[in-house]
């Protein structure tokens, strides 16, 4: 998978037109890695859920939303890298502009690209895993946020996902 790649971002959007943020990647940080989920009323509602790694913000689109029953699997299709600034991007995408439609942050919280949760405080191995993960096509997680705590795993492919939460 490559990495800081915003080059997709950029192409779909006119910056001119659409109150996102350009395609900048961030410098590298530090302490826990960021997770929002993005609620996306475009031409359908769906959930974007987005996983900081390597400057960059990794995206799914979820179209039914996370599940918060362990029973319950979600379909998540891999979509192109975002800016880390989108992470507190909520507004209205104008109409002819991809994605038209409205944005709020519907979660957002740390993450940990293992189970366990032992990579939470160490920023440089909890990317190298997650990284890893990708390209391997199998990344599991925990979470840490407002509305969803827990593991969820796993991502089985890297275009095309079924999101699984195992609560805590």
């Amino acid at each position: 998978m490559a990495k800081n790649n915003l080059t997709e971002y950029a192409a779909k959007r006119t910056f001119t037109a659409t109150p996102e943020p350009g395609p900048a990647a961030r410098a590298t940080g530090s302490g826990p890695l960021l997770f929002v989920v993005q609620q996306h009323s475009a031409r359908r509602l769906h959930y974007d859920f987005r996983l900081e790694c390597d400057g960059v913000l990794k995206s799914w689109a979820v179209p039914k939303g996370p599940a918060l029953d362990p029973a319950e699997k979600r379909l998540a299709v891999h979509v192109e890298d975002h800016p880390y600034d989108y992470a507190s991007f909520e507004g209205v995408i104008p109409p002819g502009q991809y994605g038209a439609g409205e944005v709020i942050v519907w979660d957002c919280g740390v993450y940990s690209p293992d189970e366990g949760g032992t990579a939470f405080h160490d920023r440089e191995e909890a990317e190298r895993r997650v990284s890893e993960g990708l390209d391997k096509g199998k990344l599991g997680f925990q979470l840490r946020g407002e509305k969803l705590k827990g593991s969820f795993a796993p991502f089985s492919k890297p275009w095309m996902s079924l999101l699984q939460f195992d609560p805590l």
